[in-house]
């Protein structure tokens, strides 16, 4: 799988993990693959509770805590864009905006294995 296809099992993939997670996911998810690294962006994520937390002057403890759920389901979503695209992740980076509604999830692939060369520089069997 590779191109839209890709991007849109990734998309799909993160944010229902992320909605079975925390119990919203969110109404807007967009992932795109770039050599080795894959980025998802989801948008209007937040549930009732954090938006009255944020009215509250409390967009602080949203973003704590929206991080140590990104955190906790670190695993699940590696494991996921490990599937997808059939490669190992080097590094998982998360984040939330301040009130907790946009999210982004950050993924840096182990590079993809060159062929052997043999010893002239040419392809085995070329």
């Amino acid at each position: 799988m590779s191109g839209g296809a890709l991007n849109a099992a990734l998309a799909n993939e993160i944010g229902k993990l992320v909605a079975d997670f925390t119990g919203r996911g969110a109404t807007r998810s967009r992932a795109f693959v770039h050599q080795d690294l894959v980025v998802c962006l989801l948008e209007d994520g937040a549930t009732r509770g954090e938006r009255n937390l944020v009215a509250a002057g409390k967009a602080e403890l949203v973003r704590r805590q929206r991080d140590a759920l990104q955190h906790a389901m670190a695993s699940r979503l590696i494991a996921a864009v490990e599937r997808l695209t059939d490669r190992s992740v080097s590094t998982f980076i998360s984040g939330t905006d301040e009130e907790g509604d946009s999210a982004i999830e950050a993924f840096v692939l182990e590079p993809q294995t060159q062929p052997d060369l043999s010893s002239d520089g040419s392809t085995p069997g070329h």
